[in-house]
Parts: C-alpha cells; structure tokens; sequence
C-alpha cells in the first residue's frame, strides 16, 4: 500500500511511521512526504530516509494552496494519506476525493480540546489550564470538519498535579508514537470499517 504522509513541522509522528514500516510492522510504503510550512524538519528526516518530499507553502500559495495540493495528491494517488503534525484543515473538495483514507491524529481525547485553534502546545496548554486529571490523544478519519470524523482508536494519559503543559506534551507524544503506527497498521491491513460515527475494528 502507498502512503502519502502530510506534516507541518518537526515530524516526530512521521518518524514513528517510518520505523515501524523499516522494522516490517507496517506493510506499506511512503511515496512522499508533504509539507505546507518552508523549513518544516519533517521533510530532512524523510529525505534522510529517500522519500520523496513536496513542500507547498501555504503562506505564498494562499487562496490557492488547497488546488494546489489537491493537484498533488491526485497526482501521487496514494492509497492513504496520514496526516501526521499537519496544521491545515483539508478542503472539503480533498476530503471527498480521498473519502475514508485520510487518518489524523489530534493531541486530545475529542470531543475535548479540538476543532479550530486547538492544535500542538495550544491543545496542551487548555489541558493544563482546565485542570483535567487525564488526557490523551486520537486517531481519526478525517471528514470535512475539524476534528470531528469517526474515531479510530483514542489512548489515555494520565496528568501529575506537578506536570505543566511541556510535560504534558511529552507525554501525549510519546503516546502518539505507538498509536498512530498501530492505527496506521490496521488500515493498510484493512481492518479499520467505518460504519455511520464508528469504526469497527476487523480480526482476520
């Protein structure tokens, strides 16, 4: 299966995706890694890794970034699209050409603390700032929403009364890092269904 990684910055969620495909526990292959931010470090680590990289800056494109990346994908034709630290809402026009093949992940357990403006140390942040006891992060179909397409798989976090929102960021990332391969496994491997608002799970 080829994948299609979209990021907007450091890339670490790419680089779990990465080794766990060079270590066979997904059975897929990266043909390119896009960005929409200049200097985005996500794309040095998928050129240290021969991946095609495709950055398209949303601040220069503007109105028509979303053609344009549109353009892209339908171009590359991946089988999925993971979109891995990608700021950008997808267009509407994107999301139904790629229906059920564009998997997010979102440093949250949604409903809580997503949508619009909830993204990276902002996500954390409102955590810390709510004083909820846990967090966690979520795997997703994207639809045209934000945050709001079918729930794969969601994992937990649990937050100390000393953690300040760094800490809690370091701990939902280091839970990304083995939920979205997992997620990611199972849809290359077809076992994810999506059924109405839920996705069923498959054992083979």
């Amino acid at each position: 299966m080829n994948l299609v990684v979209m990021a907007s910055g450091n890339g670490t969620d790419l680089q779990s995706i990465i080794d766990a495909i060079e270590k066979g526990y997904i059975n897929a292959r990266i043909i390119a890694v896009i960005s929409d931010k200049k200097g985005a470090y996500a794309l040095e680590r998928a050129k240290k890794h021969g991946i095609a990289t495709y950055c398209l800056p949303k601040k220069e494109l503007k109105e028509n970034f979303q053609r344009e990346l549109l353009k892209l994908l339908e171009k590359l034709n991946p089988d999925g699209i993971i979109l891995a630290g990608f700021l950008t809402i997808l267009s509407e026009e994107i999301v139904q050409t790629f229906e059920n093949k564009i998997i997010n992940i979102h440093p949250s357990l949604i409903p809580a603390f997503c949508g619009k403006g909830f993204y990276g140390m902002k996500v954390h942040q409102a955590v810390y700032e709510y004083g909820v006891k846990y967090t966690g992060c979520t795997v997703h179909f994207v639809d045209s929403g934000a945050d709001t397409g079918p729930i794969i798989l969601q994992e937990v976090v649990k937050i100390d009364e000393e953690d300040t929102p760094e800490a809690i960021a370091k701990k939902v990332l280091e839970v990304e890092h083995k939920v979205l391969p997992y997620a990611v496994k199972l849809f290359t491997e077809g076992k994810l269904k999506v059924e109405g608002r839920k996705v069923k799970i498959l054992e083979f």
